[in-house]
């Protein structure tokens, strides 16, 4: 038609196979280095976010020296790991608590409170909540939303309770025995050397629990009644040890084994601070005010924190679903080092 016809090179044909080659590996590099500059952005304003420097109109200025510090990364990834958890969305609670059917024989005529129909039959025409006493049919047990809100008068005992069964009943955020025995350890107990790897006497620590039992929170650990502060730690040892569900769950025990297990230090924090996020509201309020306790504690000179206590404390929070002694024993490391990393990092992981 007049034009002359071009000749295109192998490689030089948008065509060819070459070329599309060569084009989809410069894609490819590019894409890489936009990720990673992307990433060191994302890191030097998470450094600034925790230097809590405000990158406006000096921008530029504070750009450079940032850039050094983000480059340490002994300094750097403390803190960005600090900021990263720290705004992760805090963990929002709400205290529902599942009834506690068991099937009962009513005396006289009794009506399904659920579906408001009558109980047939002369025995075991339904189940009772044994913590709120609802009345209701086997079937309608399983339509009851989880509100179950415990009655004081049925709770017979404090030990051995479920842990949110006692805070629900007495509208708290925490068991009473975990917030008298801290305050009465942190006000007089402080400076006690082995405070949680020396036991006080078995019987008196007995004695301690009958008081909690019979008298709730007007049960008297000061001074007078029990000099001993090791009673009230071991009390309070006691406690967390007959809680018929543990503060770490058994749904979330193989959760936190396998985050232990994990090499990499800032992943290992994140599995563990994901773990936590899923524990029911009053284990993980009990859990951080008790993680909390034990790191102030670590700072006294008589500091309790070692390998010892750690070995302790890990069983006491923790037990695998199924009570295997093989198991325990080779978790009883990773159960260590679960207990040692949320007090060490209880600041940034609660």
């Amino acid at each position: 038609c007049g034009f002359p016809r071009r000749r295109w090179s192998i490689c030089g044909n948008p065509n060819g196979l070459a070329w599309r080659q060569r084009r989809a590996e410069e894609a490819w590099e590019e894409l890489i280095s936009h990720k990673a500059r992307r990433h060191e952005r994302k890191r030097q304003e998470l450094l600034a976010l925790a230097l809590g420097v405000k990158l406006g109109s000096k921008g530029t200025l504070l750009w450079k020296p940032i850039k050094l510090l983000a480059s340490c990364p002994q300094i750097a990834s403390p803190l960005v790991r600090r900021t990263v958890l720290k705004d992760a969305p805090e963990k929002q609670c709400s205290y529902e608590k599942i009834h506690n059917f068991k099937v009962h024989t009513f005396r006289g005529p009794h009506w399904c409170e659920y579906c408001a129909n009558f109980m047939w039959g002369l025995i075991a025409q339904g189940v009772r909540c044994s913590d709120c006493g609802l009345n209701v049919h086997k079937q309608c047990s399983k339509l009851v939303p989880s509100d179950c809100q415990p009655d004081l008068r049925r709770i017979k005992k404090v030990f051995s309770c479920d842990l949110t069964t006692l805070v629900k009943a007495h509208n708290a955020t925490r068991p009473m025995v975990v917030d008298m025995c801290i305050q009465e350890i942190e006000l007089r107990g402080m400076k006690s050397e082995g405070l949680y790897r020396v036991s006080g006497f078995s019987e008196h620590i007995e004695d301690v629990r009958l008081a909690f039992d019979r008298d709730g929170d007007k049960a008297d650990i000061s001074a007078s009644a029990y000099a001993d502060i090791n009673i009230i730690a071991g009390a309070l040892k006691l406690y967390l040890r007959d809680l018929p569900i543990p503060v770490i769950t058994f749904e979330l025990y193989t959760k936190f084994i396998q985050a232990a297990r994990i090499p990499n230090a800032d992943t290992r924090l994140e599995a563990i601070h994901e773990g936590l996020l899923q524990l029911p509201p009053a284990h993980y309020e009990t859990l951080r005010y008790l993680m909390a306790h034990l790191k102030r504690s670590a700072g006294k000179p008589a500091g309790d924190h070692d390998a010892e206590t750690w070995d302790r404390l890990g069983p006491t929070l923790m037990q695998p679903p199924e009570m295997n002694a093989l198991t325990s024993l080779n978790d009883m490391r990773l159960q260590k080092l679960v207990v040692q990393l949320m007090i060490e990092h209880e600041d940034v992981l609660f």
